[in-house]
């Protein structure tokens, strides 16, 4: 079968396609025929040879954490059942990049009738991670909730989550047709980052209190920009990185002022856990309750050029690799 395979750290060019022996299931595993691969920032970083320190990952290896597909075959101790089954499931952080991928039954979760395959590996990571984000900062009813990001393929189901919770949000995104799109999804203010004045214009739009919770996908300047607008006693949540690091928050002046810091480790999740909020991702965007965007779709043998859009920061949503 066909992979994409990091032959060592670099820019794009490093993903090549190259053919490997087809995977075979073990106990408790199923060998799933992928139909279309979730993508996220952390693995261009990683590819680069960032964050080792975090992900014990090295050359040669195939990334990819999320796909959607068809189990083909099950190993011994799995229900039969799931065999011709569509489903998505995280794998981890490697393997993805592939036709063929094996895949820990207990992460299975069923894509329901009407809901196409790449829209539902677009929930497979950010949609689970959104659901989760609401519920570890208890966003609720009138609260007034901040997006950095919001464009991306979290920031937009974030949006629709928050909107939908009841939230006031102020949405951020950099230029004309992301900030359209954040518009679109149902944001009550939206910010252009790239304005030298959109610190001001999102403290005027959150009103002298400042945020009741700061989702920040972003992470530098920008994430410590906006936790200056967090109001005393609110709460938040650092789970993106894409600038190249967390924002650098004091923790010092977040306990003085009452607020709440949670960060990426705060939604790892139990198996249980996870099959329970992709399900509910994935029953939302059957039902129409909400919407993945995919801003782009690429081959398997273009997975190169996949990471380098997602990098160039040129598409809105979510990008995928098909097979």
């Amino acid at each position: 079968m066909r992979v994409a395979q990091v032959k060592d750290f670099g820019g794009p060019e490093v993903l090549v396609t190259t053919e490997v022996p087809d995977p075979v299931a073990g106990p408790g595993e199923v060998v799933v025929a992928v139909s279309a691969v979730d993508t996220i920032f952390v693995e261009t970083q990683v590819r680069s040879g960032a964050f080792g320190e975090h992900f014990a990952v090295r050359p040669p290896y195939v990334p990819g954490g999320g796909i959607a597909g068809t189990v083909r075959a099950v190993g011994e101790g799995v229900d039969k059942a799931w065999t011709g089954r569509r489903v998505i499931t995280a794998l981890g952080f490697t393997g993805g990049y592939a036709e063929q991928a094996v895949a820990s039954a207990a992460k299975l979760v069923p894509v329901p009738d009407g809901l196409g395959l790449q829209e539902a590996a677009a929930l497979v990571h950010d949609g689970v991670t959104a659901g989760a984000l609401l519920e570890s900062t208890g966003l609720g009813t009138g609260e007034r909730v901040l997006i950095l990001g919001a464009s991306g393929g979290m920031g937009t189901l974030l949006v629709q989550l928050a909107k939908a919770a009841g939230a006031k949000v102020v949405g951020v995104a950099r230029g004309e047709r992301k900030t359209s799109l954040v518009r679109e999804l149902g944001s009550d203010v939206v910010v252009d980052a790239t304005r030298d004045d959109w610190v001001a214009q999102t403290r005027t739009a959150l009103g002298p209190a400042g945020a009741d919770v700061v989702l920040d996908g972003v992470g530098g300047a920008p994430g410590l920009a906006a936790f200056a607008l967090t109001a005393d006693g609110g709460r938040f949540s650092a789970h993106g990185a894409p600038t190249g690091g967390f924002a650098p928050v004091d923790a010092a002046e977040a306990e003085r002022r009452g607020i709440k810091l949670l960060g990426i480790g705060d939604v790892q999740l139990s198996d249980e856990e996870y099959a329970r909020l992709a399900a509910k991702a994935l029953e939302d965007a059957a039902t129409g309750r909400l919407r993945p965007v995919i801003g782009g779709t690429f081959p398997l043998t273009r997975a190169a050029d996949a990471h380098a859009a997602i990098e160039a920061r040129t598409l809105r949503g979510k990008v995928l690799l098909t097979t």
